[in-house]
C-alpha cells in the first residue's frame, strides 16, 4: 500500500483531458524564439563608427591591416581564404598596389593552389588591368598546364575582349599538352562559332591522331554528318574500323556506324556492318549488337515481304519475284508459311505450252521437293510433290528429263528400287531422252542387270538409230560381257545405218576392236571404209596399220604392204583429186616419216623425189621509157588539170633524148 501511495504522489492523474482552446506547434515555438533573439541582438548592437577625416581613415586602415597580419601569421599557411579576404579588403579601399602585394604573398605561401591564381586574375580583370591579367594567366598555365579551368578562364577573357587570334593561339598552346577530348572539342566549338569549318576538320584530325578511341572517331563522323558531308562521315567510320585494334573497337563504333547508315537509308550497308560486328566483337559483349541486328532484319524482312506481296499481286507470272519471296520466307518464315508460298507459286502455271516458258517454272517444283525432303524431312510430301509435278508437265509437247531423274534418284535414296524403275520406264515411254536412257542404263549396270541393259539399249536405238554414242556404248557393254560376236554384230548394224550423226567414231571404234581380235578383219574394214571415203587420214591410218600388222619375222612384208597403201593413195590424189594439193603433201610427209622410222630398210630418197618442187619466180621489172608509160604514171599520180604541163615537159625530154641517140 505504501508503494502504491508513492506512485500516486509522483504521477498524479490528469483530471481534464479536453484540448486547450489555443494550440501551439513546435514551429511556432521556434519562430517565437528566433524573434526574441533578433530583438536582443538589435538592442545590443554596437554603435556605428563614422570616419570623418584622413587621420581616422589611416588609423582604421593600420588597425585593420594589423588584424589581418595577425590572423595570417597564425593560420596563413593553412587557410588560403584569409589571404583572399585581406586582398579583397585592400581592393575595396582602391589600394591596388597593396592588394597585389597580398596576392603575391599568398601565391608564395600557397604555390600549388590554382584557385588563388584564378581569383588574382579575376581581381585584375575586374579592375581593367588586362595586361597584368594576361601575365597572371601565363604564369598560371606554366605552373598548372594540366588544369583545364585555367586554360578555359584565360581563353574566355580573350574572347570577351574580342581577341580571337589570341584565343586561338592559347588553344594551340594548350593542344601541345595533348589534353583530354573535351579540351579538343572546346577548340572545335570555338572554330565553329566563327564558321571555320576547315580549321575544325583539321582539329578533328589531330584529335583522332592524339586520342585514337571510338568516342573521338564518332564525334568526328557526327561533325561531318552535321556539315552535310555524308561521304566524309562514312570515310571517318571506315578509317576508325581500320585504325582501331580489335580489342579497342568494341561494339560502340560498329553501332554508331550502322546507325549512321540507317539514317542515310542504306539498309544493306547497315546489315553488313552488323554482321561484321558480330564476327569481330566477342560474344559476351555483342548482345546489344545482336539485338539491333535482329530488329533491323525483322524490319527489313517485313518490308520486303510486303513489297513481294504487292509485286506478285500485280503480276502472278513474275517468277523472279516468286523466287525471291520464297528465299525470304525460307530465311525467317515457318514451315507452314513456306509451304503456302510454294503452293501459291506452283499454282501459276505458264499459259503457253512452249518449253521456254516452263524452264523457270519447273524449278518451283524442284525446290519445293528438296525443301520437303531435306529441310522438313517429310518423305511422303516430297513424293507427292514429284507426282504432281510430273502430272502437270504436258509431256506430249515437251518434257524435262531433269525432273524424271530427280524423282527416280529420290526413290533410290529411299531404297525403293522398283519405284525408281517404274518412274524411269514411264519416262522412256512418255518422253524418251538420251539423258534418261543413259541414267537408266547406268543404274542397271551398277546392279549388274545385263539383260535389262540390253533391252534398254535396244529401245534406245529404236528411238534414235542415228545416235553413234548409243551404238558404241552398246558394243562396249557386249565387249565388257566378253560377247565378241554380239559386239561385232552390233558394229555391223551400226555402220550399216544410213544417217549416223558421227560415223567416223563408229568406224574407228570398230577398227580398234578388230585390231585387238583379228587383223584380217581389220584390213577388210579398212578396205570397206575406203570404198565409202578416200580421206587422207583414212589412207594414213591404213598404212600405219599395215606397217605394224605382222610380227618381226615378216617385218619386210609389212613395209611392202604399207608402201602399197601409200602408192594407192598417191595415185588416187594424182588421178582423181588433183586439186587436193594440201592433202597430197600431208600424205607424202607422213610417208617420209614412216620411211625414216624403218631405219636401214626405209627408202626416204624415193619419197622425197615424189615431193613437188617449189619454184620461186622473180618478177622482171622493165623500165618503161615510152611516152605511154609516162602518161600512165601521170594518171596514177596527178589529176587531169595539172597533167598538161607535165606531158609537154616529158614529150620535149623524150624527143631530145631520141634525137641525141640518133646523132
Amino acid at each position: 500500500m505504501a508503494d502504491l501511495k508513492v506512485s500516486e504522489r509522483r504521477f498524479p492523474r490528469v483530471k481534464n483531458k479536453s484540448p486547450a482552446p489555443i494550440q501551439i506547434t513546435a514551429e511556432q515555438i521556434l519562430h517565437d524564439a528566433r524573434q526574441e533573439r533578433d530583438k536582443q541582438e538589435a538592442d545590443n548592437r554596437p554603435p556605428e563608427w563614422q570616419i570623418t577625416d584622413q587621420t581616422e581613415l589611416q588609423d582604421y586602415r593600420t588597425r585593420k591591416r594589423k588584424q589581418f597580419e595577425t590572423v595570417i601569421c597564425r593560420v596563413g599557411r593553412i587557410e588560403a581564404g584569409t589571404w583572399v579576404n585581406y586582398a579583397r579588403w585592400e581592393e575595396s579601399h582602391a589600394d591596388f598596389a597593396s592588394a597585389r602585394s597580398v596576392w603575391e604573398r599568398a601565391l608564395i605561401a600557397h604555390r600549388f593552389n590554382h584557385t588563388l591564381y584564378l581569383k588574382y586574375a579575376e581581381f585584375e580583370m575586374k579592375n581593367k588591368f588586362v595586361n597584368r591579367a594576361r601575365n597572371i594567366w601565363d604564369r598560371a598555365i606554366e605552373v598548372f598546364p594540366r588544369v583545364d579551368q585555367v586554360w578555359y578562364k584565360y581563353i574566355h577573357m580573350e574572347q570577351m575582349l574580342g581577341n580571337f587570334a589570341g584565343a586561338r593561339q592559347i588553344f594551340e598552346r594548350w593542344m601541345e599538352w595533348e589534353p583530354d577530348q573535351e579540351g579538343w572539342l572546346s577548340y572545335v566549338r570555338f572554330e565553329l562559332r566563327y564558321k571555320e569549318i576547315e580549321r575544325a576538320r583539321s582539329i578533328f584530325e589531330r584529335l583522332v591522331h592524339c586520342h585514337n578511341k571510338p568516342s573521338a572517331w564518332i564525334r568526328y563522323a557526327k561533325f561531318e554528318m552535321k556539315s552535310g558531308e555524308i561521304a566524309k562521315a562514312r570515310s571517318c567510320y571506315e578509317r576508325a574500323v581500320e585504325n582501331l585494334a580489335e580489342d579497342e573497337a568494341g561494339e560502340e563504333i560498329f553501332l554508331a556506324f550502322a546507325e549512321f547508315e540507317e539514317l542515310c537509308k542504306e539498309t544493306e550497308r547497315a546489315r553488313f556492318i552488323y554482321r561484321f560486328a558480330l564476327d569481330q566483337v566477342p560474344k559476351n559483349c555483342a548482345e546489344y549488337v545482336y539485338g539491333k541486328f535482329i530488329t533491323l532484319e525483322n524490319v527489313i524482312l517485313a518490308k520486303k515481304g510486303l513489297e513481294y506481296e504487292d509485286e506478285v499481286r500485280k503480276n502472278l507470272l513474275n517468277y523472279d519475284v516468286w523466287f525471291d519471296y520464297i528465299r525470304l520466307e525460307e530465311r525467317v518464315g515457318t514451315k507452314e508459311k513456306i509451304r503456302e508460298v510454294y503452293e501459291r507459286a506452283i499454282g501459276n502455271v505458264p499459259p503457253a505450252s512452249e518449253k521456254c516458258y516452263w524452264q523457270r517454272y519447273i524449278y518451283f517444283w524442284i525446290n519445293y521437293a528438296l525443301f520437303e525432303e531435306v529441310d522438313v524431312q517429310d518423305i511422303d510430301r516430297a513424293r507427292e510433290v514429284y507426282k504432281k509435278c510430273l502430272a502437270t508437265i504436258p509431256h506430249g509437247n515437251f518434257s524435262f528429263s531433269k525432273i524424271w531423274l530427280m524423282a527416280a534418284k529420290f526413290e533410290i535414296r529411299q531404297l525403293n528400287l522398283e519405284g525408281a524403275r517404274r518412274i524411269l520406264g514411264n519416262a522412256i515411254g512418255r518422253a524418251p531422252k538420251s539423258k534418261i536412257f543413259k541414267e537408266y542404263i547406268q543404274l542397271e549396270t551398277n546392279f549388274g542387270n545385263m539383260g535389262c541393259c540390253r533391252k534398254l539399249y535396244e529401245k534406245y536405238l529404236e528411238w534414235s538409230p542415228q545416235n553413234s554414242y548409243a551404238w558404241m556404248k552398246y558394243a562396249d557393254l557386249e565387249i565388257l560381257s566378253q560377247e565378241i560376236d554380239r559386239a561385232r554384230a552390233i558394229f555391223e548394224l551400226a555402220i550399216s545405218q544410213p544417217a549416223l550423226d558421227k560415223p567416223e567414231y563408229i568406224w574407228k571404234k570398230y577398227i580398234d576392236f578388230e585390231l585387238k581380235n583379228d587383223h584380217g578383219r581389220a584390213r577388210e574394214l579398212y578396205e570397206r571404209l575406203l570404198e565409202r571415203t578416200k580421206h587422207v587420214k583414212v589412207w594414213i591410218s591404213y598404212a600405219m596399220f599395215e606397217a605394224c600388222a605382222e610380227k618381226d619375222d615378216v617385218y619386210q612384208k609389212c613395209i611392202l604392204h604399207a608402201r602399197g597403201v601409200f602408192e594407192r593413195a598417191l595415185d588416187y590424189f594424182r588421178t582423181y583429186a588433183s586439186e587436193l594439193k594440201e592433202e597430197r603433201a600431208k600424205l607424202l610427209d607422213e610417208w617420209e616419216k614412216m620411211e625414216s622410222g624403218f631405219g636401214e630398210l626405209g627408202d626416204v630418197e624415193s619419197v622425197r623425189a615424189k615431193q613437188p618442187r617449189k619454184i620461186k619466180r622473180r618478177r622482171r621489172i622493165e623500165a618503161k621509157n615510152s611516152l605511154e608509160a609516162y602518161e600512165e604514171y601521170l594518171d596514177y599520180l596527178f589529176p587531169e588539170e595539172i597533167q598538161t604541163g607535165y606531158l609537154k615537159l616529158f614529150e620535149a625530154a623524150y624527143n631530145w633524148k631520141k634525137q641525141k641517140v640518133s646523132d
